[in-house]
């Protein structure tokens, strides 16, 4: 078939693209037509579909995504992503069958139109409705659920799931948002009600409700029987221990099993396009260049199932296979695989083009300009749609005193004189409130907040729309302009989900301060914080923060100065609080200061003799590396290439490296240490990677013999799990040259090993090293390239990182396709047990148990045989010989048992894909990092993973027991391990810097103090700056600021304390006043309008970072004026202050006290602010 010549449609930039295909859309339905638009990925389908939602909500839009898993995986697409599916198939069934005609669009993706979908008529079959007062037939719709793929359970929380209680059902249906509770009257529906899947309360009432199929296929009879005929006429005769094919045999789910997805129906499959009658096709521009890449990647898939398939077949039986029984066909990672060929899967080229063109020729979108000169390979009905990219006002930005908001109002008034309408997009409702605001004090007037596009349409020449829209950048037609929150200025007020920021914040209010909490005061020292009062003067009222002192002396700090508090820290047991005005607190933190800045220099000199020291350059042909990157079969993430590249970097330098790379578990870190090592080797050095346990050992060394094969390295293993002989053989290689990267545990650190040329070692997991261990691996270290992995970075290594003393780089982006991993934390229960450990069976999955002592195991196993007989258990502890641990894990491992009972030795590294349910024994007995790093255990394939955390249920928690799961539960954020790391030391107490005297340092100053004194005492080493001239360090001061206004956050505004506490105290972190416009755009989508009193707070907040430039301590305003006090009674620049007061002569006069009095007449509290902000930007200018 000839190729048909596209139709481009140029002038589309985004936003009015979809203005564009709106048009097109109306036109199609005219003549009985569907609009087709297929996005680039997921997340341009997302923005289209919101821009739709705004630009043309007349239009009615279906999104059709891709599944969530690779070509040709080992995992199931998530049930959300099938039940999305499902839904829109469904859907677009029913357009077909409507007489009704309106505009309409199927949104979809290059994955999605690739990929082969269940027949038609399958889901024309398929549907059940009921409404509240009609009857139900229980039998009828039992076996409905579960002939269409619903899975029943005791508790519903994900789509696809069922519960029954007596006369209650609890289904999520596919396509819902929400699962819904029917309340049964015999036969009679009394109420359907939704609820909420974590909470389990009612919410909304419906009228009636319509389930569709869960999954793209039954586990029917009819479906089991087409499957196993397909199969073994496609792969031959089936052998023992093929648990695909064992599992749909007996009618059970298997993980996986969607990837043979046509054998269910007898091969016969469907496109998307089969779906809709009459299909006209749109694409985004480069939709060309991604359907090439993924057509490359499910042919680069489906080569290497093959190649592991043919490797499998000719490997000859081991002794070691023969003794796991269930046949030989074990691959690295488990079970036998058998590839579909790709096209029973995928659409080819041919089948492409015709779909697309089916109608009328493909129309690409383009957001350039028309060509003058137009190209030969173009359609002659090629058209304009005469829109361009909007004015970004990044110049202005760039320039030292450019005015934005002056340009912009200039920019406005020159398209309202074009007589286009104007519209300004922000990202959230609070960044477009704060917007108006910012707008309207510079000037703009006729702002109009426009809720849709018919607004929008409707406002005069001279009126300007704000409007909530996720565009990056704006765009010009004929009769509109859209200028963007981003176009403005220059990043967004919110961001719509900035997960490291979230974090951060959630960290920042997980330890507020609490009642009763120690805390420490930059000049007083330490006392007992016991609440907030607000305390009144001449009828305001002023938060503050009521600390008492030694001898029950009180003081009370305004809540704008909260940052000359910091916590004490955990470890309180019996401090001594300090007396106000005393001596001892000065001397205690001089002496703290002196002692620190020791450190630092110590520290300096460590990290300058590295500096001096000659390192041995490393590097590779590019070529050769290039090919071996292109090995490892995912995507890399940003942060994992960023660090990747510093590392080949610092290999290539003049030093020897010492890099701390920190990732989340599972993000990658390991892919790290394999560039590093080949790096290393190619160029002639010998690496070692030492890790904590035997097991990680031979993982790793897995791991790296299939990477490294065919490049002509050596690699050996050291452990105890290594035969005499074997590790006899290593040894000569590495002391003769011929070995070139050993795995090892701390078995590398024995007198008896010697190293030819060792030029890299990479630690993993450092801290689960003891001290001994760490003082071998220094000498180890001494004049070689470090490279140190941690999930969680122990304090030690933190705060060092944190201080610029070690070159550090963070990996905090998941991998594309994971999910985050569901936690609930609660009482032990054994039901809850059993269904999760079920649950995860009857997916095709396995679990882990995880108790903290080895005492608990005897106890827990046994109750387990009773509580769920059917599954297979092995337990697993540091203290059994080497030789049986490693056979246990093995067996789990390679599928063998169902469960792992085990104590933290499942904590280190151990990467098992299957495994993706945890239930963690008397959760409260573990350290935050260790539950953090034993979670990470499962959740490492696409599949949702769920964490049980249980307690004893006849105890209660220690508060500190509670918090700790607290924080672990709502840390579902993916890439949050190093929030955690710095959040763990606190809680636990901080941990020593160098040398183990460093806890009483902490004791003295408390934890957060001490890490400020630290990083100053750092920067002053490394500025020169010599131990006994520490009194120079700059000290930390707080402006005091009163205007006589009401300043705090109202109790009815924010209820909760500890929620208050922490807006304070994030309030007193904030940098400049676009950071407090964030801020305050985040309080209105939080807590609602903002009352005058949080306003007054915010802009004391502006003030106060005004003060600190201008050098101004104290500020007290009134109705005839102000007094303006200077930090140490010395203005910073006398100068310029002589000459501007010269110049405000009568207004203003300098007292003999070197106060400043301002004469003015400020009868209100905004004109006092106004005022205020003006005269201290003036002093901050001089």
């Amino acid at each position: 078939m000839t190729a048909v010549a596209p139709h481009t449609l140029y002038g589309a930039p985004e936003g009015h693209d979809v203005i564009l295909l709106a048009a097109k859309a109306r036109s199609c339905s005219d003549v009985d037509q569907v609009l087709v638009h297929i996005a680039v990925d997921d997340a341009r389908l997302a923005t289209i579909k919101d821009l739709f939602g705004f630009f043309a909500p007349d239009v009615e839009v279906v999104e059709f995504l891709a599944w969530d898993c690779l070509p040709f995986d080992r995992v199931s697409p998530s049930n959300e992503i099938v039940a999305k599916r499902v839904a829109a198939l469904s859907r677009l069934i029913e357009w077909n069958d409507e007489k009704k005609r309106y505009p309409r669009v199927l949104l979809t993706t290059v994955n999605a139109t690739l990929q082969r979908v269940s027949p038609k008529e399958h889901f024309e079959k398929s549907g059940f409705t009921a409404s509240k007062g009609g009857t139900i037939d229980q039998d009828q719709l039992f076996g409905f659920l579960t002939s269409n793929g619903y899975i029943r359970t005791e508790t519903v929380r994900e789509a696809g799931e069922f519960a029954v209680r007596g006369g209650i059902i609890d289904l999520f249906p596919s396509g819902y948002e929400k699962p819904v509770r029917l309340d049964l009257f015999g036969d009679e529906i009394d109420t359907i009600k939704v609820f909420d899947p974590l909470s389990q309360r009612t919410e909304d009432k419906l009228d009636s409700f319509s389930l569709r199929p869960v999954a793209e296929f039954f586990l029917d009879e009819d479906s089991i029987h087409r499957f196993r005929a397909g199969y073994r006429e496609e792969f031959g005769a089936v052998r023992d221990g093929d648990p695909l094919y064992e599992a749909i045999s007996e009618g059970r789910r298997y993980n996986g099993m969607d990837h043979w997805l046509p054998l269910f129906y007898g091969g016969e499959m469907d496109t998307i396009f089969d779906y809709i009658s009459a299909p006209v096709v749109s694409v985004d521009t480069q939709v060309d260049q991604a359907r090439s890449d993924r057509n490359a990647q499910i042919e680069d898939f489906y080569q290497a199932r093959k190649t592991l398939q043919a490797a499998v077949k000719t490997r000859k039986p081991t002794k070691q296979n023969l003794k796991r029984g269930k046949g030989t066909d074990v691959s690295m990672t488990g079970a036998i695989y058998n590839p579909l060929p790709v096209e029973q899967l995928y659409i080819s080229e041919g089948e492409w083009q015709a779909c697309v063109n089916r109608l009328s020729p493909l129309i690409i979108l383009s957001p350039f300009k028309r060509p003058e000169v137009v190209p030969e390979t173009s359609n002659e009905s090629d058209s304009d749609g005469a829109g361009k990219k909007g004015r970004d006002f990044a110049d202005i930005r760039a320039l030292p005193d450019g005015n934005v908001m002056g340009e912009l109002k200039k920019h406005i008034e020159s398209i309202n004189f074009a007589s286009r309408k104007v519209m300004i997009a922000a990202y959230s409702e609070g960044a477009r409130d704060r917007l108006k605001v910012m707008l309207e004090n510079s000037g703009l007037n006729h702002l109009k907040i426009c809720k849709n596009f018919k607004e929008i349409q409707r406002l005069s020449s001279f009126d300007v729309g704000l409007s909530i829209l996720p565009l990056e950048h704006g765009f010009i037609s004929d009769d509109l302009a859209v200028l963007s929150e981003q176009d403005i200025l220059g990043d967004r007020l919110a961001r719509k989900s900035s997960k490291r920021k979230k974090a951060d914040n959630f960290l920042t209010e997980v330890s507020s301060l609490d009642e009763g909490d120690l805390v420490v005061h930059v000049d007083h020292g330490v006392g007992r914080f016991v609440g907030l009062e607000a305390l009144e003067a001449a009828g305001t009222f002023h938060d503050c923060l009521k600390i008492i002192y030694g001898g029950d002396d009180k003081l009370f700090v305004p809540v704008e100065n909260i940052e000359v508090l910091s916590r004490y820290g955990s470890d309180e047991g019996t401090v001594q609080l300090d007396k106000l005005g005393g001596a001892g607190w000065q001397a205690r933190k001089a002496k703290v200061k002196k002692d620190l800045m020791r450190i630092a220099e110590h520290l300096m000199k460590i990290a300058a003799a590295r500096m001096l020291k000659k390192g041995e350059k490393l590097s590779v042909d590019a070529g050769h590396y290039e090919e071996f990157a292109s090995r490892f079969p995912y995507h890399e993430t940003e942060d994992q290439l960023r660090t990747i590249e510093s590392v080949v970097e610092d290999l290539a330098g003049d030093h020897p490296m010492d890099r701390l790379v920190c990732g989340d578990v599972g993000f990658g870190k390991t892919e790290v240490a394999l560039r590093a090592a080949y790096v290393a080797a190619m160029a002639g050095a010998q690496v070692a990677v030492v890790v904590p346990t035997t097991l990680l050992a031979r993982q790793h060394y897995a791991g790296f013999t299939k990477r490294f094969e065919g490049l002509g390295l050596k690699i050996g293993q050291l452990s105890r799990m290594v035969n005499a002989k074997d590790a006899k053989a290593t040894k000569e290689g590495l002391a003769d040259g011929t070995v070139n990267i050993v795995i090892g545990t701390h078995a590398l650190f024995s007198k008896d090993i010697q190293f030819d040329n060792l030029g890299l070692v990479i630690v993993d997991e450092e801290q689960r090293f003891g001290v001994k261990q760490k003082e071998k691996l220094k000498e180890l270290k001494s004049d070689v390239h470090v490279l140190t992995l941690t999930a969680t970075p122990i304090p030690r290594t933190l705060q060092m990182s944190l201080t610029g003393v070690k070159e550090m780089s963070l990996i905090t982006t998941p991998p594309v396709d994971r999910l985050a991993i569901r936690t609930f934390v609660l009482p032990y229960d054994p039901m809850v047990v059993r269904e999760a450990l079920l649950r995860e069976h009857y997916r095709g999955g396995q679990s882990f148990y995880v108790c903290p002592r080895i005492k608990d195991l005897r106890q827990v196993e046994d109750e387990l045989k009773e509580l769920v007989p059917e599954l297979k258990t092995v337990s697993a502890h540091g203290q059994m010989t080497p030789t049986e641990l490693e056979d246990r894990m093995s067996a789990f491992y390679d599928g063998q048992y169902d469960v792992l009972l085990a104590t933290q030795i499942v904590e280190s590294g151990l990467d098992i894909p299957t495994a993706n349910t945890m239930i963690v024994h008397r959760a409260d007995m573990f350290g935050l990092a260790q539950l953090y790093q034993i979670r990470g255990r499962i959740g490492r394939s696409k599949v949702r993973a769920y964490a049980y955390l249980t307690h004893d249920p006849y105890k209660p928690l220690t508060p500190q027991g509670q918090k700790r799961l607290e924080v672990i539960e709502t840390l579902d954020t993916l890439g949050a391990g190093f929030q955690l790391a710095s959040h763990d030391m606190d809680i636990r107490g901080a941990g020593n810097l160098v040398g183990e005297e460093q806890s009483g340092h902490i004791k003295e100053v408390g934890v957060e103090l001490y890490q400020q004194m630290l990083e100053e005492a750092v920067s002053m080493a490394k500025a020169g700056i010599d131990v006994d001239a520490a009194d120079v360090a700059p000290e930390q001061w707080s402006p005091t600021i009163n205007i006589g206004t009401s300043v705090l956050i109202p109790e009815v505004y924010v209820n909760d304390l500890s929620v208050r506490m922490s807006l304070y105290r994030r309030l007193a972190d904030l940098d400049d006043a676009q950071d407090v416009e964030g801020f305050a755009a985040e309080l209105i989508d939080r807590f609602g309008d903002i009352p005058n009193e949080v306003e007054n707070l915010l802009d004391i907040v502006k003030i106060k970072q005004l003060c600190k430039q201008a050098g101004v301590s104290r500020v007290e305003a009134g109705p005839k004026g102000a007094v303006l006090s200077f930090h140490n009674n010395i203005p910073p620049n006398v100068d310029g202050l002589m000459k501007w007061l010269t110049d405000k002569r009568g207004a203003v006069k300098l007292r003999p006290d070197q106060k400043i009095v301002l004469v003015r007449h400020w009868e209100t509290a905004p004109e006092r602010v106004k005022g205020v902000r003006s005269i201290i930007k003036e002093l901050a200018a001089l």
